[in-house]
């Protein structure tokens, strides 16, 4: 087996998205050849081939799973990490029920570094429903370390928050970016079969994402006035950003933000928060062995 990659559990809290001081005792490994996730009450960091993280999915009321699915992957050879989001129209088992498909779904193709076939798939899945319960919205990433290359496919889902470090710019990511670039031998732009654009783009060191869904920019204040996307990028713009804040603390302190705006309204839907951060080469570096790969092909060899 290849390099593996590390995640500490940390309870999930109950009243809405807040940060979390105590984390549970010990600590998992993180194989190559894994696939993670769900959609039960989570609240951890992440660490995958260059990127580092944090995931928060709280689901509404006191159900021990709700309508958000989350998946983390990290390819054979320690090269291709994915992270997937999903919102699915139901909750309970049935939204238990699709989770388990799209599990089997993102297992299938955690070596493959094109999503092409992988949102064919999941097109289908979206037509077919489970048990009368549609899949509503997802987005995919997929992180290449040799390059520092993300593909990004958005089938309906809102759309991601982008920090560029280099100028410390928020915007959002979306299929029409002007950062988009050409991959060599990966086939961009309209995926067949499908409305679902792949699209490539080159995250700089340090650069940040935040992937979210609707429980977030839906959460209202005691007046009735929904936060919306707008408030939601408000809220990061206002975040002091520096080297040393990683996804962690910047994930914290948006669910800070959040409840504060919130003002003491109870949750009204399930609230999924992932925060992703490309390392900076130095941070590469685990004991006397670097994880850097010596190909940057479209393969994972």
């Amino acid at each position: 087996m290849g390099a593996r990659y590390s995640f500490a559990l940390a309870q999930a809290s109950r009243d809405g998205l807040r940060g979390r001081e105590e984390n549970l005792e010990g600590s998992g490994r993180f194989a190559c050849f894994e696939l993670w996730g769900g959609n039960g009450a989570v609240e951890h960091p992440i660490e995958l081939p260059g990127l580092q993280g944090w995931i928060c999915c709280i689901p509404f009321g006191d159900a021990p799973h709700g309508g958000d699915v989350h998946y983390v992957s990290v390819c054979s050879k320690g090269q291709v990490s994915r992270v997937a989001l999903a919102d699915v129209a139901g909750h309970g088992a049935y939204a238990s029920s699709t989770a388990e498909r799209l599990r089997k779904l993102f297992q299938r193709h955690t070596d493959n570094w094109d999503q092409s076939s992988l949102m064919r798939e999941l097109n289908e899945a979206f037509r077919q429903g489970a048990d009368g319960v549609q899949l509503a919205t997802a987005v995919v990433l997929g992180f290449y370390l040799g390059t520092g290359e993300l593909l990004f496919t958005n089938a309906g889902h809102l759309p991601l928050l982008w920090h560029h470090a280099a100028t410390g710019v928020w915007e959002w990511l979306e299929d029409r970016t002007p950062y988009a670039k050409t991959i060599a031998d990966l086939p961009l732009g309209l995926i067949s079969g499908t409305s679902y654009v792949q699209t490539g783009v080159e995250l700089n060191p340090k650069d940040m994402l935040i992937l979210y869904t609707d429980g977030i920019t839906e959460t209202r204040d005691k007046t009735g006035t929904m936060l919306g996307q707008e408030g939601l990028l408000n809220i990061v713009r206002a975040l002091e950003m520096n080297p040393n804040r990683g996804p962690e603390e910047i994930g914290r302190a948006i669910a800070s933000r959040l409840k504060l705006f919130r003002g003491g309204q109870p949750q009204h839907d399930d609230e999924t928060l992932v925060v992703l951060q490309r390392m900076a080469m130095s941070e590469l570096a685990v004991g006397n062995e670097t994880k850097i790969p010596l190909s940057s092909s479209n393969g994972v060899e």
